[in-house]
């Protein structure tokens, strides 16, 4: 999976950008000894500022931009903060933007600096796991719009993305764990071994490794390069979120909302249930699948998938819709994948009970 080694950084190498494992500030080091920008911003929130700016050097960046966490604050209001600052800072067509967090801020900062003056370079430097195997590869950006997540957006590739396992550190439990869920599903759309390794794992987070974060990347690097408009296999990175989409979304607006990673988790065992009866997905499998996606998501609320008429309206907002049909990317057995499958409307139904009474009894 891992093409070269450079140094002490290992490299994989996507179309037109590398994925460096490793410490983050020699990457950007050796970014910046190559090309010159007239201005280098780095976005952070609250919380990356507090834990994960120091670790950088500050003479690798020029000014601090700051945007409240959340997901809440993924918005084209905070865009226009961006947008507004960087203009204060005289920032043009040369100069950097640099991502410093995880989902939230990887997908805005770059939507922000890819709408910029017509676009300018950005590096993303993930913080967490989810945005470590997920989020930061692949150049889908955008925010959220009007409750609906990611629905203002583009494709565009960063200058290059820095991948730092001692980020890891700053995080606390639950979101190590929501990140987990994209590891859990990258093995689950396409490779059964890495599925293996990770279930058999005596604990969970000893999987949260640089060896396999770099794996779990390689997953889905070929998937992109095989697809990169996700005009079709692409698609099956969906799996788990169209449902986990539509609840997270609809956890909003309770007082326990879910972490991205938590949604899916329960996305996908209702998938899971959608691919055994919709993909011939093995019985056997559906219970491998639920019960170990249940033992690390012990402790989840489950009472929002009562709503189940908001939660398929919600759902047929979904990107991946034609026709006003609600298509799926379901599993036809572990490691493999298969994407625009229609399902009934009460086969949804009962796939939201399944996943309900997996987490009540």
């Amino acid at each position: 999976m891992i093409s070269q080694t450079k140094g002490d950084l290992r490299v994989l190498s996507m179309q037109d950008y590398d994925v460096s494992f490793g410490s983050a500030g020699a990457s950007l080091r050796k970014i910046l000894d190559q090309q010159k920008y007239s201005q280098r911003v780095i976005i952070v929130d609250e919380h990356t500022r507090q834990h994960c700016l120091s670790i950088l050097d500050k003479n690798l960046y020029d000014h601090i931009i700051e945007i409240p966490s959340g997901e809440r604050h993924k918005t084209i209001a905070t865009c226009e903060q961006i947008w507004a600052t960087m203009a204060e800072y005289g920032c043009d067509r040369h100069s950097l933007v640099i991502d410093l967090g995880g989902g939230v801020i990887g997908d805005m900062g770059g939507y922000a600096a890819s709408c910029y003056m017509r676009g300018i370079d950005f590096i993303q430097v993930p913080t967490t796991l989810l945005s470590q195997v997920d989020a930061s590869v692949g150049g889908k950006l955008g925010v959220d719009f009007k409750g609906y997540k990611n629905f203002i957006g583009l494709f565009a590739h960063p200058r290059a993305v820095c991948v730092d396992p001692s980020f890891l550190k700053t995080l606390p439990y639950h979101e190590l764990r929501s990140g987990y869920a994209e590891m859990i599903k990258h093995a689950l759309i396409s490779d059964r071994d890495s599925w293996i390794r990770l279930t058999t794992a005596t604990d969970w987070t000893s999987n949260a490794s640089a060896e396999e974060i770099a794996t779990s990347v390689g997953i889905k690097r070929q998937v992109v390069l095989d697809d990169p408009k996700e005009r079709g296999r692409r698609k099956i990175l969906n799996y788990g979120h169209t449902i986990g989409h539509a609840i997270e979304t609809l956890s909003f607006a309770h007082d326990r909302p879910y972490l991205h990673g938590e949604a899916i988790a329960i996305g996908m065992v209702a998938e899971a249930y959608l691919s055994h009866h919709a993909c011939k997905l093995s019985a056997r499998q559906l219970d491998e699948i639920t019960e170990y996606i249940r033992g690390v998501y012990d402790d989840l609320p489950v009472h929002h998938l009562d709503h189940v008429k908001e939660i398929k309206m919600l759902m047929k907002k979904d990107k991946k819709n034609r026709d006003g049909s609600i298509l799926f990317s379901l599993l036809t057995e572990i490691g493999s994948a298969i994407h625009d499958i229609e399902v009934s409307d009460a086969a949804i139904g009962d796939a939201l009970s399944y996943a309900q009474s997996t987490w009540l009894t």
